[in-house]
């Protein structure tokens, strides 16, 4: 017989009426095999109970298991995702730093070659000036040492002069810088 249809319990195996007949089996043998049968389904039956709430609880921990199971996918995912989300802003702000220190590099070196090319050009005008001077000093020289050759050259006059106003008269005729020791700058110009 199926388990669908037909059921027995301890209780039903007890209960159960053979019935007599004449030449029937041994009553008190029945009886003790009824017992035996009875004793042996009582403790199926509860082994049974036992199973099936051990398999009750087996369910609820691999229910509990599958949750944290799913629970630990999910933050290993949120995990993954933040990670990478977390990788491209440091690439992103990376890229942004490594612009900007590009630029201010540019700008650096563009303001240090103006200021070379600066330089130089200042260079270049003192340069200039300084062969300008040379110049003018070297034409100065050279006026001064032909005029000192020609005055050298040539006799002074004998002028009588009365002797009181003689020292006056020469100091009234003679240039500013014989008295200064050199001729001043304006001279040279």
């Amino acid at each position: 017989m199926s388990d669908d249809v037909f059921h027995l319990t301890p209780v039903d195996v007890r209960r159960y009426d053979f019935g007599s007949a004449l030449r029937g089996y041994d009553k008190a043998r029945v009886d003790q095999f009824r017992d035996q049968i009875a004793e042996e389904l009582e403790r199926l039956t509860r082994a049974n109970q036992e199973l099936e709430a051990k398999a009750k609880g087996f369910h609820e921990q691999l229910r509990a298991f599958r949750e944290r199971d799913k629970a630990l996918n999910d933050a290993l995912i949120t995990a993954q995702q933040l990670r990478a989300e977390t990788r491209e802003q440091a690439e992103r702000e990376a890229q942004l730093i490594l612009r900007e220190a590009r630029a201010e590099g540019e700008k650096l070196v563009e303001e240090s070659r103006h200021e070379v090319r600066s330089l130089q050009l200042q260079l270049e005008a003192l340069e200039r000036a300084r062969q300008a001077y040379l110049a003018q000093w070297r034409a100065f020289t050279e006026r001064q040492a032909s005029e000192l050759k020609a005055a050298e050259e040539t006799p002074a006059p004998r002028v009588p002069v009365p002797s009181d106003r003689a020292s006056e008269v020469v100091k009234e005729k003679s240039p500013s810088w014989l008295d200064e020791g050199g001729p001043d700058e304006e001279d040279a110009k």
